[in-house]
């Protein structure tokens, strides 16, 4: 098994702080491993002993003994025939034959194989607990751009469970609701560079009252991550003077499935109570020709 599968294989009861020396050491993959067992403590905002717990959890002797994994998994790399092909891979530029917009796609094909390798199932996991246990409100918010990301997976949450609300913008009245707001709770919050101002006092205040939180955010880490308890990041740099949010729409894709694998039955009786709600009201297209047929149906009979 190579060593970045090992950081991203599930089988481990990882602390919130075990998580965030992971999340580095797949961001930054793989020279944040590369140095101390300090430096890469003070790049998790963690102890220099929870590296070392970190390294003997996933069955090594110590740091060094991690480190020299590491190491001889960068050197078999270096000599391997895909990485060759991959580094003599055609200029994609914008002069080429394909043209910016294909050139576009494929940075950010490139973004979304990052953001596979950069989050341990362990975080996804803590994430869907965190969601779904919840006995209060799960709140979602985001910033200028990231907040339409919010609001897909608010839709999202609001077919598995109750009590899902989402700030599309963050005006006074909507301010007001951290008052309902406590340690039953979860804030969901989505802030990616430049970290937004009054998104960050929004998530501070909450936290203040207990509220747990899960954050969004990009390899430089929003400021509320010193708050949140879960963190999930993802690159956002692209071939583009816009970052990307391609893989943050991924991963909160990847976090409902693995809603939907960890709930089963619950959430399942909950999204065909909502189907036959949606079917009865004719939202869509497709039902209301269902519901046309079946009253011409019905007419033809009385006909006959």
């Amino acid at each position: 098994m190579q060593f970045r599968d090992l950081l991203l294989q599930g089988g481990f009861s990882l602390t919130p702080s075990e998580e965030r020396i992971v999340q580095v050491l797949l961001t930054d993959y793989p020279t944040a491993g590369l140095g101390t067992a300090t430096s890469l403590a003070k790049r998790a905002g963690v102890s220099d002993p929870t590296v070392v717990r970190l390294a003997i959890k996933l069955g090594f002797e110590g740091f060094p003994d991690f480190q020299q994994r590491l190491l001889s998994d960068i050197e078999a790399r270096l000599h391997s025939p895909l990485l060759m092909m991959g580094a003599k891979r055609p200029d994609l530029g914008t002069d080429g034959e394909q043209g910016a917009a294909i050139a576009y796609m494929h940075s950010v094909a490139g973004s979304l194989d990052k953001a596979l390798t950069t989050t341990p199932l362990a975080t996804y996991e803590r994430a869907a607990r965190l969601v779904m246990d919840s006995k209060g409100k799960v709140v979602l918010l985001g910033g200028r751009y990231s907040r339409h990301v919010a609001g897909m997976l608010a839709s999202y949450l609001s077919q598995f469970r109750a009590n899902v609300a989402y700030i599309e913008t963050l005006s006074a009245q909507q301010l007001d609701l951290l008052v309902d707001l406590g340690k039953r709770d979860v804030l969901i919050v989505f802030d990616y560079r430049r970290y937004q101002r009054d998104v960050v006092a929004f998530a501070e205040q909450a936290a203040a009252r207990h509220v747990r939180i899960l954050l969004f955010t990009d390899p430089w880490v929003s400021p509320i991550s010193d708050f949140a308890e879960v963190t999930l990041s993802c690159p956002i740099e692209v071939s583009s003077p816009y970052d990307t949010m391609a893989p943050a729409v991924a991963q909160i894709e990847a976090l409902v499935a693995q809603i939907f694998a960890a709930t089963g039955e619950r959430t399942r009786r909950r999204v065909e109570e909502l189907e036959q709600i949606r079917h009865e009201s004719n939202v869509t297209l497709n039902e209301a020709r269902a519901h046309k047929n079946q009253s011409n149906g019905a007419s033809r009979q009385k006909l006959q």
